[in-house]
């Protein structure tokens, strides 16, 4: 993710301390990608926990009966010159394992925590927080 910021600050002479990431969810799977983004990258392989990604609305929505884990469609990761989250989106944490905890490090941000990614949603991102919505690189099985 860093190296994706630091090209992107070199092609475009931006400060790297002025980049941050856009996320757009992408429709169908991995596979169906067939050319290289223009900037930024696309990620794929994500496990969502606690909801689930409706493709038909593109929105976060609650997980079906008996779904623990969905995957989620390929995300394209876009740096953005002093981007600001929308308030009204889930910035939805991702984890690289389920235990959602690891060693504190000196930013005061845990070892397992990854990135927020940013989430659309019909709800109050607060119902998402409270429900423990979060992404996971890693599944347990």
């Amino acid at each position: 993710m860093t190296g994706t910021l630091q090209n992107h600050a070199r092609k475009y002479q931006v400060a790297i301390d002025t980049l941050s990431f856009r996320y757009h969810m992408l429709q169908g799977q991995h596979t169906d990608i067939k050319e290289r983004c223009e900037d930024g990258v696309v990620v794929y392989g994500l496990y969502i926990e606690g909801a689930r990604w409706d493709s038909d609305m593109h929105l976060v929505q609650e997980s079906r009966s008996g779904e623990i884990h969905t995957v989620v469609p390929p995300i394209h990761m876009v740096p953005s010159v002093n981007h600001k989250p929308p308030p009204n989106e889930y910035q939805c944490p991702v984890y690289k394992t389920s235990v959602r905890a690891g060693i504190l490090s000196t930013t005061g941000l845990s070892t397992n925590f990854v990135v927020a990614v940013e989430l659309p949603t019909t709800e109050d991102p607060i119902h998402w927080v409270l429900g423990g919505t979060a992404m996971l690189l890693n599944l347990d099985n």
